[in-house]
């Protein structure tokens, strides 16, 4: 590859773990030389990292590749990521695709430009078995957000029916402690006030661990640590699985300094059938307690919930279990999933198969219960004096931040308040579904010296 092509473009698409993986390839390639610009402009190099989670994988990768060629049609093209992986061969005929790296190339991209050349072949494939994912590459994600995602898990041991992730990422693994709180104090920093704590399966944290294998750390030892990082102000846990989450872990993030009451935590079903049918490790009275735990210690936690509709065998009166186990739940909001088929799992050969239509009403179902959930709980949170963090996001002269319990707040745009914790009263719910907030006179230093 020519020595004088030295920008590099990124897009990322999923979890909040691929973010922060992106975000250390390309800090690879800038300390190796090259310039990070906008995915838009002309580059030498476009790296686009994928995701297999959503049914659209295929299309959304040769839509971004398309996007690619459009702003360089000399640029090369790479594709990282979970559909990098399972998918090599097909996203190799991509036209405009240069090189396939797997998940385990993926962090060794240097090595593999320098004889990149732009052509009319097929892509050039680096992949490896997924057995061969035994290591563990730190990383966290830094410049592009407000927030800094941090990856202290990978892969997974667990065998959902739907799931390809453990084909695509490999067996459960961790980050040290050590290096761990070394990357939190390199964000920390840096002036960022948010961290969110990022992996697979990060209730499985410390399986695995690199440089410890004799003595497994646990998720509970992981964040009583992090909650002694100084120059820390919020530390969000991202999606933990319920069996996972211990009463050890709620009740410190319930008296934490840093960690905020934030929680989110996948059901995927409200029937105990089709949890066992999924393969998941709990059932519904586990997953009620975890949640009821939450509220008894923490009233005005955030509550989020993934759920999947039209699995194999979910039948009308299924469905309306999951409906109304998550209606009577004191919860905060849905992600909702409608299921797609994947091959190379167990449930794609599933009989019950769920018409597509109907799939598509019971996921219209669930995302207005999902924003019932919501308004009821900002409604709660009317009227008190919360502390928020505000985002770079200019959008028609607002601008958005959120409380430490995921309360999305506006205001008109303020370039000084860019991230910035402002303690601030939450006036009334807006038509958008955000919060609009009355000025208070206290500051945010203020109020921690009242805690």
């Amino acid at each position: 590859m020519s020595q004088f092509r030295r920008t590099a473009a990124f897009h990322t698409l999923g979890c909040k773990l691929n973010f922060a993986e992106t975000s250390t390839i390309a800090r690879q390639l800038a300390d190796a030389g090259y310039e990070k610009v906008s995915f838009d402009e002309k580059a030498s190099i476009y790296v686009i990292n994928t995701c297999s989670v959503t049914e659209n994988a295929d299309r959304e990768c040769k839509l971004h590749v398309k996007r690619a060629m459009k702003a360089n049609p000399e640029g090369l093209v790479v594709i990282v990521g979970c559909y990098a992986q399972l998918k090599p061969e097909e996203i190799s005929q991509i036209t405009g695709v240069d090189l396939v790296l797997g998940a385990k190339e993926k962090f060794n991209i240097l090595s593999y430009l320098d004889d990149l050349e732009k052509s009319d072949r097929e892509g050039i494939i680096h992949s490896c078995e997924i057995e061969e994912t035994d290591f563990f590459i730190g990383s966290y994600s830094i410049g592009d957000r407000t927030r800094a995602f941090l990856k202290v898990q990978d892969g997974c041991d667990y065998k959902c029916t739907y799931c390809t992730i453990p084909l695509a990422r490999g067996i459960s693994r961790s980050d040290t402690i050590e290096n761990v709180i070394k990357n939190a104090r390199e964000i920390a920093g840096r002036d960022i006030k948010e961290i969110v704590l990022t992996g697979v399966n990060i209730g499985d944290y410390g399986k695995g661990e690199f440089g410890n294998k004799k003595h497994e750390h646990t998720f509970l030892d992981l964040i009583s640590k992090l909650d002694q990082v100084e120059g820390i102000e919020r530390i969000r846990i991202s999606s933990i699985e319920p069996n996972l989450l211990k009463d050890e872990s709620i009740e410190l993030v319930s008296k934490s300094k840093n960690f905020v009451p934030h929680f989110h935590i996948p059901l995927q079903s409200g029937s105990n059938d089709l949890l066992k049918k999924m393969k998941r490790r709990y059932l519904t009275k586990l997953y009620y307690d975890r949640v009821h735990k939450i509220r008894e210690v923490m009233p005005d936690a955030a509550i989020g919930v993934d759920v999947i509709v039209g699995f194999p065998g979910e039948t009308e009166e299924k469905f309306m279990e999951t409906y109304h186990f998550l209606n009577d739940l004191p919860i905060s909001y849905l992600h909702v999933f409608t299921y797609s088929e994947r091959e190379n799992t167990e449930a794609a050969g599933m009989e019950g198969i769920v018409p597509i239509p109907e799939r598509k009403k019971r996921n219209k179902m669930l995302r207005i219960l999902s924003e019932k959930k919501k308004m009821a709980f900002y409604q709660t949170q009317i009227g008190k004096t919360l502390p928020v963090l505000w985002e770079h996001e200019n959008k028609d002269g607002k601008m958005f931040g959120f409380t430490e319990n995921y309360v999305r707040v506006q205001k008109d745009y303020d370039p000084s308040s860019v991230n910035q914790i402002e303690l601030l009263k939450l006036e009334k719910i807006e038509s958008d579904g955000t919060v609009s907030i009355h000025h208070s006179s206290y500051s945010f230093e203020k109020f921690l010296e009242k805690l």
